[in-house]
């Protein structure tokens, strides 16, 4: 949700939590939280808070999955949806993720080549900003 200032630039409010999401702030970055079990009950929840995350010029964003218990296809479209936005936004994207199933995904799909998963979301905030390359 964005509401204008008192000097007129507008911010994000954080989004209440979701059963899949929590959306926060850290450092400069929307962070999004996901939990869970990421599938396609989870995406109908979570497009309308990443769409929203992810509409700003040079939005800075971090998708942390360390809480994520299962991703699937649907999962796996919801980070490739927030690269394409970011990309168009020409903003930055990170994504932190420990879990060794969902990491083998990422690798075999070559989304792991696109968004070069950190460990921690202090890795992901430290390292020079990844700003996703077509593809």
């Amino acid at each position: 949700m964005k509401q204008a200032g008192g000097d007129g630039v507008v911010r994000h409010q954080p989004a209440p939590p979701t059963r899949y999401l929590r959306v926060h702030q850290d450092r400069g970055h929307t962070v999004l939280e996901f939990r869970g079990e990421i599938d396609i009950a989870a995406e109908a929840e979570v497009v309308p808070h990443l769409d929203a995350a992810t509409s700003d010029r040079e939005c800075r964003i971090v998708l942390d999955l360390t809480r994520v218990e299962f991703l699937d296809a649907s999962g796996l479209r919801l980070l490739y949806r927030a690269r394409q936005r970011v990309l168009a936004q020409q903003g930055r994207l990170h994504l932190v993720c420990t879990h060794a199933l969902t990491l083998r995904l990422l690798r075999i799909t070559g989304l792991a080549g696109l968004l070069p998963p950190r460990p921690t979301l202090d890795a992901a905030l430290e390292h020079p900003g990844t700003t996703p390359g077509p593809g």
